[in-house]
């Protein structure tokens, strides 16, 4: 239907809240890229084979990414009466176990993402809450929101992204979808819209956090008939997802503020820049676009308001640079997408010569809420120069991976230890890198430290898009530094000699220092030409570019010099740096190393000792792990030698 007032828009709310919360049961498979990598659309194929057979009266749906992705595949039982029931890491068979209790008005306790404290019938469960729900107690009912991973985000730009359909408009304007352009249209002045953007202290979520509301004023005053708008789904980190999930969760989100955007600086036309490697992104989006334009909240006269506004999609070929807005644009003109030189910046002079206002996904999607609820509202979350919330992907050695929002402020602790559940196999942490790339590592002893954009700065990383990679005790900080330098390196665009050049010189000696081919004086052109970089570079990306080398050196500085200085690699990463030996006093002579050695360096036999030819080694590591643990016969060292037989000898013990 065409919606062309508010009274339309209640409407559909109206259906919208039929869909979700039906007066049947609803199941919900979670069906983002995330959720379809681990079996969901096995799950779901399961699922509708199985209310088919057993003749369940219910409404099969999707919807996009929880945040949860450790515990992928996950599906949602709405029961009429009831908070929602998610059920984790699902596969076919559990799927029909699920499938026949709900048949049998039971449910699967076991397989629920948070369990309650004994077994219920449906019936019991129901008349069990409403019980608790009149005490004002819910302790005894299961709710996601009491899982550890969940107790401290607090969802905004998230705030539907694993609750509705993502291809329903209807569901989406229940949640309150789609007032907020209305209350801007016929409510509010673009200049008062903008006001609210700026009271809420919104700062771009792409990287670089500058105020919002003051780059829509920039945009809106500069002198031009002609103004575009931009979305920078260009998402390029590697371990990043934000972007991607909330298009693939909550596409209209994104086109509702860049709605409301368009209307605060004076454009009718709009480019949502998204990589093609994002296929599932894209189709949601154009869902939800060809939508919009039947509901005639795109195109001309919206909301009857003599608002006009239409927008494409414009897919990139995945070159890191295009995130950095100027070769975005040089990207959507069709020419190379290489940066340019500012001012003029983009809100002055951008897409082909007209103000441009370039936000990303994430601060899009904050747009409708904060237009909703007010820019005091929002200014009241987080702290006082990063208001707001945060999604992050939690990836690395942790052990709940996922995506998180969380209020500006926590510290890194919580982030780790409560939301992620701490280290995997419980070894000590390190260090974690924030902002991609681009970004800075920090240490253990400042795990306590907020997370905003000053407090980051002070240590040396960056806010970013909003990665976070957790490392542990055998994370090798050289190593790291030269992998995320080999990724910027890879992708420089080449015209700047200071990025093309340098990255070239900080990875050829972090590469020497890695093979233990370090010399004095490395640590200070390390650090000098880091520095220079970052003086001379035209793009953000060149000026970030040395963070991961200059953010190491800062905390790291002696596991350099270790590499430096005594030729050895403290976390047996560096390949050139260790060593492994076949130990003979444990050592039983069982050849299992020996037929699985791919380059033939061991030698011995049955119950002889095993030698290791240090020339053939290719330091795989493959002895160390077939070698069976009663034994643990092989050692992995660097910077040491240890004495073994020059030749096969027999065993000293027996088995």
């Amino acid at each position: 239907m065409k919606i062309n007032n508010l009274d339309d828009l209640e409407q559909v709310k109206k259906e919208g809240l039929r869909l979700i919360y039906p007066d049947k049961l609803k199941i919900s498979v979670g069906m983002a890229t995330c959720g379809i990598a681990t079996g969901a659309q096995e799950v779901y194929d399961e699922m509708k084979i199985g209310i088919e057979k057993e003749k369940l009266d219910a409404i099969l749906t999707k919807t996009g990414c929880l945040g949860f992705c450790q515990k992928e595949p996950l599906v949602d039982v709405f029961i009429p009466g009831l908070p929602k029931l998610t059920y984790q890491e699902m596969t076919s068979d559990k799927t029909r176990e699920v499938v026949t209790a709900l048949k049998d008005g039971q449910i699967k306790e076991e397989y629920l993402l948070c369990k309650s404290e004994k077994e219920f019938l449906l019936d019991e469960l129901i008349k069990t809450y409403h019980d608790s729900k009149s005490n004002g107690n819910l302790s005894s009912i299961p709710s996601y929101h009491e899982v550890p991973f969940f107790a401290k985000q607090r969802k905004i730009a998230l705030r539907n992204c694993g609750f509705i359909n993502p291809d329903s408009i209807e569901e989406y304007i229940a949640r309150g979808g789609y007032s907020a352009l209305n209350k801007s249209l016929t409510q509010l002045s673009p200049e008062q819209t903008i006001e609210e953007i700026k009271k809420s202290g919104l700062r771009g979520r792409g990287g670089a956090g500058f105020p919002t509301g003051i780059k829509w004023e920039f945009c809106r005053k500069a002198k031009s008939d002609i103004r575009y708008i931009v979305c920078n789904a260009d998402e390029g980190d590697p371990g990043a997802y934000m972007d991607r999930s909330v298009l693939e969760g909550d596409p209209h989100s994104v086109l509702e503020g860049m709605l409301i955007g368009a209307y605060s600086i004076g454009s009718s036309k709009g480019f949502i820049y998204v990589r093609s490697e994002y296929p599932l992104a894209i189709a949601r989006l154009r869902q939800a676009i060809n939508t919009v334009k039947e509901c005639g909240l795109l195109g001309e006269n919206i909301f009857d308001s003599g608002f006009n506004f239409d927008l494409e999609i414009r897919e990139g070929s995945g070159a890191f640079v295009c995130g950095e807005e100027t070769s975005l644009m040089h990207s959507i003109e069709g020419v190379s997408p290489e940066p340019r030189q500012r001012p003029p910046f983009p809100a002055q002079s951008g897409l082909w010569g007209h103000p441009t206002n370039i936000n990303n996904v994430e601060t899009w999607s904050n747009v409708p809420a904060i237009v909703a609820k007010g820019g005091d509202w929002y200014s009241k979350i987080g702290t006082e120069k990063s208001t707001g919330t945060k999604v992050f992907s939690l990836v690395g050695k942790v052990k709940n991976t996922g995506l998180v929002e969380v209020p500006m402020g926590i510290t890194l602790r919580e982030i780790i230890y409560d939301i992620g559940d701490g280290i995997l196999e419980d070894k000590r942490f390190k260090a974690v890198q924030t902002g991609g790339p681009s970004g800075g590592v920090i240490p253990a002893d400042l795990i306590d430290l907020p997370v905003d954009y000053e407090k980051l700065a002070e240590v040396g990383s960056i806010m970013g898009s909003g990665g976070m990679v957790v490392m542990d005790e055998e994370t090798c900080i050289v190593d790291i530094a030269k992998y995320f330098l080999t990724f910027t390196n890879d992708e420089s665009c080449g015209k700047c000699t200071s990025c093309r050049e340098g990255s070239e010189a900080l990875l050829e000696v972090l590469t020497r220092i890695s093979e233990g081919k370090g010399e004095e004086g490395d640590i200070e052109f390390l650090q000098e030409l880091g520095e220079a970089i970052k003086d001379a570079s035209q793009c953000g990306l060149g000026q970030t570019l040395p963070n991961p080398v200059l953010s190491t050196l800062m905390h790291f500085r002696e596991e350099y010099e270790v590499h430096i200085n005594e030729k050895r690699c403290p976390a047996l990463v560096c390949k050139e740096l260790i060593s492994y030996y076949i130990l003979p006093d444990k050592c039983q002579g069982c050849m299992i190393c020996l037929r699985n050695c791919p380059v033939e360096a061991i030698s011995g036999d049955k119950k002889l000792v095993h030698i290791i030819d240090q020339d053939k080694c290719t330091k795989c590591g493959t002895c160390l792990d077939v070698c069976p643990s009663r034994f643990d016969a092989v050692a992995k060292v660097s910077g040491e030698k240890i004495e073994v037989p020059s030749h096969p000898v027999p065993v000293e013990r027996s088995v």
